[in-house]
């Protein structure tokens, strides 16, 4: 069984023309709620502590109230009553899923919107970064003494490379697509350099990638996961936009590339008895349904290794 942990409080009210699928959560849902490998849990909100052991006490104050509006919106999200209780749940998902993860071995949460985050404002629907709140929570619960991101969505990680530069209980490994910084996306990957951290690192997937190459850069990069010794787990953010048709990817990445890169990265924790939890990144396809694709895909690659069918 793979613990999947959802709430349909996820999803604010955004309205439904925004760039931002948000109904994805629910459909994701939907489908695997009929695949018997799926364990499904309702999670908590995160504490207001939890929140603030990363962010400012004046982001925090305008997601809650919406003053200062530009501040609140600064994720470009508009701001609503409920986004605040929604941001709650999304983080509260991640943080639970993770401590099912060290104990299971693996665990889903069925969530998205973290690594643009940073500690006094959101980019990039990105509201509070739930990958660095979740391992900051387990590291003060001595749940864990050291743990890692490794994010595959088509974008740079900028928030997460932030806040981990301060925390060296965190290592972080962007393998990305487009440049994002200061709250803009970069088509073209040679436009931004990004310097390595002690602690965070980048590898960038050149214009018109295609599935060997990113295999092979995959196989590269992932070893810089445990430079600074084994974490006690992994967060794997799994992009949806990476996708060839998605209006960001200047990749050549189809479903089956994208199973393929999930069944590389679980088999890599697998192999390196790594605990894993794993969040739906990113996706801006056009047709939702292409999006719902590649996160039904992951599911289907962490069930493939972690709770293969027995045909004893």
């Amino acid at each position: 069984m793979i613990p999947i942990f959802y709430h349909p409080g996820y999803a604010a009210p955004i309205g439904d023309n925004h760039r931002m699928p948000i109904r994805k959560f629910r459909l994701v849902a939907e489908i695997l709620r009929n695949d018997p490998a799926a364990d499904f849990h309702t999670p908590e909100p995160i504490s207001l502590e939890a929140l603030a052991r990363v962010h400012t006490p004046e982001y925090l104050h305008a997601v809650e109230t919406g003053e200062p509006r530009e501040l609140a919106e600064s994720q470009k999200f508009p701001w609503s009553p409920e986004l605040f209780p929604a941001v709650r749940l999304t983080n509260g998902g991640l943080l639970a899923a993770a401590k099912k993860a060290l104990t299971d071995g693996v665990a889903c949460a069925l969530v998205s919107g973290f690594h643009h985050a940073c500690s006094d404002h959101g980019e990039g629907f990105c509201t509070f970064n739930g990958l660095v709140v979740t391992l900051d929570a387990l590291k003060e619960e001595g749940l864990i003494q050291h743990g890692a991101v490794l994010d595959m969505d088509l974008h740079y990680g900028n928030g997460t490379a932030l806040l981990a530069a301060s925390r060296p209980h965190i290592t972080a490994l962007s393998i990305y697509g487009n440049d994002y910084w200061k709250n803009f996306a970069y088509l073209d990957v040679e436009t931004i350099r990004h310097h390595d951290g002690e602690n965070h690192f980048c590898t960038i997937l050149p214009n018109g990638t295609d599935e060997p190459e990113m295999l092979e850069i995959l196989e590269r990069a992932l070893p810089q996961i445990l430079s600074r010794g084994k974490p006690d787990l992994i967060i794997y953010q799994a992009g949806a936009d990476p996708y060839w048709e998605d209006p960001c990817s200047p990749l050549k990445l189809d479903h089956q590339a994208l199973k393929n890169r999930d069944l590389r990265v679980f088999r890599f924790c697998k192999d390196h008895s790594i605990p894993v939890v794993w969040v739906l990144a990113g996706g801006y396809t056009e047709d939702v349904m292409k999006v719902v694709k590649v996160h039904v895909n992951t599911f289907e690659a962490c069930k493939q290794v972690f709770a293969p069918i027995s045909h004893d």
